[in-house]
């Protein structure tokens, strides 16, 4: 009896103190207090066309032994500090590198054939996000969470709802009959799969981004589909609007729910002019007096200098988006938040950079192909480096598998859920891949953990006309080829290509891709021994 007494105490004691952290529950039985943990809060912040080796930590031991070529000279505390209490993925990819097929797969968990978009969202096209299926901020409100949305979306058809100010009045007949834009396009309240607090960004234009939020107090009074121009840096003003989410000054939020936010910024996408750069991060880090020569910073010994030649205004943008992150996450600390934040830090693709004479991403090669992948939680995972094969539709699973939520994953989703494989390898019955799918508007191919392939048809990414043969079959060995200067032909080693095709084979049957439902070049890709 006087052990009861002892417990009661305790409790009032702990009551006094305000001691809020965890749900307390007396199990008499047992004399003893059971403390139910607070469910982890989710970020996932991911840069728009960030390279895997666009990070400083890539220069140090022990991942620089892990950088395939060289890294860049880039300046990143705040994606540093991440990496080094976290654990940085060295074999990450994005399976289609192009904005919203890697943002359509990244929401659903599935891949394209089956979330509806096989190419960027834009006018005359018809690819947009599914409504029907779920996403990860369905989910995460289904399993109690407040959810947010900070930055850029395109994943919707841009469709002419809008009036000649940008204002969406969702009907073709006037005032309506306008685009507000090329490419991204406002998303309505019907189209927001389970996000609660909303606050888009879209417009490639770094110090004019166009917003749309359904909080007036951002956008001066203004109702949800009201463009608001704030002329702000966009990472700034997201940073901004973020902090204030998690301070939770005006109710934004409930406050004894978790939070399940993502946050997608536009920089370092392109353009990359001075009126779109960060100049005042550019002339502390990269300017003519610290590297006067291009070639300095171009260090990966495919570049081209004179089709780089834009590294410096790239580099800035990547250090001050770096800079808006830390503050994000130092206002996390200052909340006693962060160390039970799963934070995902990734991008939607890379960027070539010069990298066999390309701009941009679209590509096989690593530069475009190659994403970073840090998952930064120190409640629940130890710092370390993993080399398993992990591709975008793996996101939505295994975030929702280190949130303890692996019995409601939908059984339609096509990622791994690979918790148990971070939490406790030991035990973990989860395998790793050999192979993930690779996707282009005009090619298929693999990559593994030394290989990449890629067979080329022989039309544009962009066609709408269907391709009639491969054009070109080859594979880089990065092991042996780490800049991928030399393309193997198909022909040359069967041994290895023989393996790869059926990789290939059987992962387009797995995805339902239309080259699988179509059975395309099967005198290449061996259906057959599926």
């Amino acid at each position: 009896m006087k052990k009861i007494y002892l417990v009661s105490a305790l409790l009032c004691l702990l009551s006094l103190f305000g001691c809020k952290s965890h749900t307390k529950k007396e199990d008499l039985a047992q004399n003893t207090i059971i403390e139910t943990p607070k469910k982890p809060n989710i970020l996932i912040v991911f840069p728009d066309q960030l390279r895997r080796y666009s990070a400083g930590f890539w220069s140090e031991a022990p991942y620089k032994d892990l950088v395939v070529g060289k890294p860049d000279l880039v300046v990143t505390p705040s994606i540093d500090k991440l990496a080094k209490n976290g654990v940085v993925f060295t074999q990450a990819v994005s399976n289609y590198p192009l904005c919203s097929p890697y943002r359509g797969m990244l929401m659903s968990g599935k891949y394209p054939e089956q979330n509806g978009i096989w190419n960027n969202c834009k006018v005359g096209r018809d690819h947009s996000l599914k409504d029907d299926i779920p996403t990860i901020p369905d989910l995460f409100l289904n399993a109690g969470y407040n959810t947010a949305y900070f930055g850029k979306c395109h994943w919707l058809k841009p469709e002419p709802l809008f009036d000649d100010k940008g204002n969406y009045v969702g009907t073709t007949e006037p005032p309506g009959g306008h685009y507000v834009n090329k490419y991204d396009t406002y998303v309505p309240t019907g189209k927001r799969h389970g996000i609660e607090y909303f606050y888009e960004s879209i417009k490639d234009s770094h110090f004019n981004p166009h917003i749309y939020s359904n909080d007036p107090f951002t956008i001066e009074g203004k109702k949800d589909g009201e463009l608001h121009l704030p002329k702000i840096f966009s990472p700034k003003n997201e940073s901004k609007i973020i902090i204030d989410y998690l301070k939770n000054t005006r109710g934004q939020r409930d406050a004894s729910k978790p939070f399940c936010m993502i946050w997608s910024m536009n920089p370092p996408h392109n353009p990359w002019s001075d009126d779109n750069t960060d100049m005042e991060t550019l002339r502390k880090y990269y300017d003519a007096d610290k590297f006067p020569e291009i070639d300095t910073l171009l260090v990966r010994g495919n570049a081209d200098k004179e089709v780089g030649n834009y590294v410096r205004h790239y580099y800035a943008n990547v250090t001050s988006s770096d800079y808006y992150i830390g503050l994000v996450l130092d206002q996390l600390e200052k909340m006693g938040a962060l160390d039970n934040t799963i934070v995902v830090f990734s991008s939607d693709h890379g960027e070539m950079l010069g990298s066999h004479g390309k701009q941009g991403k679209n590509a096989v090669e690593l530069e475009a192909s190659a994403i970073p992948f840090i998952i930064h939680w120190p409640k629940g995972l130890k710092q370390e480096t993993t080399d398993v094969l992990f591709s975008v539709p793996d996101v939505l699973p295994t975030i929702m598998g280190l949130a303890g939520l692996e019995n409601q994953i939908p059984n339609e989703i096509e990622g791994t859920n690979f918790s148990s494989l971070l939490m406790n390898k030991e035990n973990s019955t989860v395998k790793k891949p050999e192979a993930i799918l690779f996707m282009l508007g005009n090619s298929r191919g693999v990559f593994t953990d030394r290989y990449s392939l890629c067979l080329r048809e022989n039309k544009k990414q962009w066609d709408k006309d269907k391709g009639t043969k491969v054009e070109e079959a080859f594979f880089y060995d990065n092991l042996k080829d780490p800049y991928q200067l030399n393309k193997i032909d198909i022909k040359e080693q069967p041994e290895v290509s023989n393996v790869l095709l059926k990789a290939l084979a059987r992962l387009l049957e797995k995805t339902n891709d239309p080259w699988f439902q179509e059975k395309k070049y099967k005198d290449i890709i061996p259906y057959s021994t599926i």
